[in-house]
């Protein structure tokens, strides 16, 4: 048997205890449309923040990845155009010596092309001075190695050896003498083409470094983008779903405030039993 108690209201209790269920559903879910995440802080699900958090920093660390991919291919790229000018320059310095080289060729027209060939070194020595990318210039002389991050964690480089193409101590070095006679210009010939053979080795190199860089930089970008979308998978919410829920539970909230009106209406009848 019910007991119509003036001290306890139980139904307006029970509606009280409902609402405030609601109120705090309510408010979980509007948080989830409002910013897209099922999980977006440590209160909502430790375990997966955490990992999420962890997800992210590795995400954040690929930038500087990407960023010292960027700058060593762009120091090897420029290393490769000017590698393969001067292999053009060689090619001009072999022609103009291997004419040299006829013994039928009258001393004035001989001196003309030694004189051109070295016009052609120092811009070969040019070149080489000019290939550097923000104060970098790996085809100079003494030039260290460079290297780029591989990971987010600093444990792995991409190395790409330096090339040195200088003529003080580097494959042209041969260069900085030229020729007066026929035979002098044949043995300049004979340096000439071992130096294109070198200088065209040296540069291929650079190009399967570039070419390294290249692929390395696109797993990166891949890698860091499948990184993104794992935690999205773990914390993104379900924005349909959650705009539905948001609905129902603006419904249910607005009858857990009738439900409770009511009962604290209920006791409005005890009154008339003292009139």
């Amino acid at each position: 048997m019910s007991t119509n108690s003036i001290n306890t209201n139980t139904g307006a209790i029970i509606a009280l205890q409902n609402l405030n269920v609601t109120a705090t559903e309510l408010q979980t879910t509007q948080n989830q449309v409002s910013t897209g995440l099922l999980v977006s802080s440590a209160k909502d699900n430790g375990a997966i923040w955490g990992i999420a958090q962890n997800e992210r920093s590795s995400v954040a660390s690929l930038d500087a990845v990407k960023q010292s991919l960027q700058r060593a291919q762009s120091t090897v790229d420029v290393a490769v155009s000017a590698g393969q000018t001067i292999s053009d320059l060689l090619n001009q310095i072999k022609a103009k010596t291997l004419a040299a080289s006829d013994s039928s060729l009258d001393t004035t027209s001989r001196t003309a092309l030694a004189n051109d060939v070295t016009a052609l070194v120092a811009q070969i020595n040019r070149t080489v001075s000019n290939a550097d990318f923000n104060g970098t210039n790996i085809l100079k002389s003494g030039a260290p190695n460079i290297s780029a991050l591989a990971n987010a964690a600093g444990t792995s480089v991409l190395t790409v050896k330096a090339e040195d193409l200088s003529g003080t101590t580097g494959l042209t070095k041969s260069l900085q003498t030229t020729f007066t006679t026929a035979t002098t210009a044949g043995t300049f010939l004979t340096s000439v083409n071992s130096v294109i053979t070198n200088v065209n080795s040296a540069v291929a190199s650079l190009g399967t470094a570039s070419n390294a860089l290249t692929t390395h930089l696109n797993f990166i970008s891949n890698l860091q983008d499948t990184l993104t979308q794992g935690v999205g998978n773990l914390v993104d919410a379900d924005v349909a779903k959650e705009s539905a829920s948001l609905t129902a539970l603006q419904t249910k909230q607005q009858l857990g405030v009738q439900a409770l009106s009511i009962a604290n209406s209920s006791k409005q009848g005890l009154l008339s039993l003292f009139r």
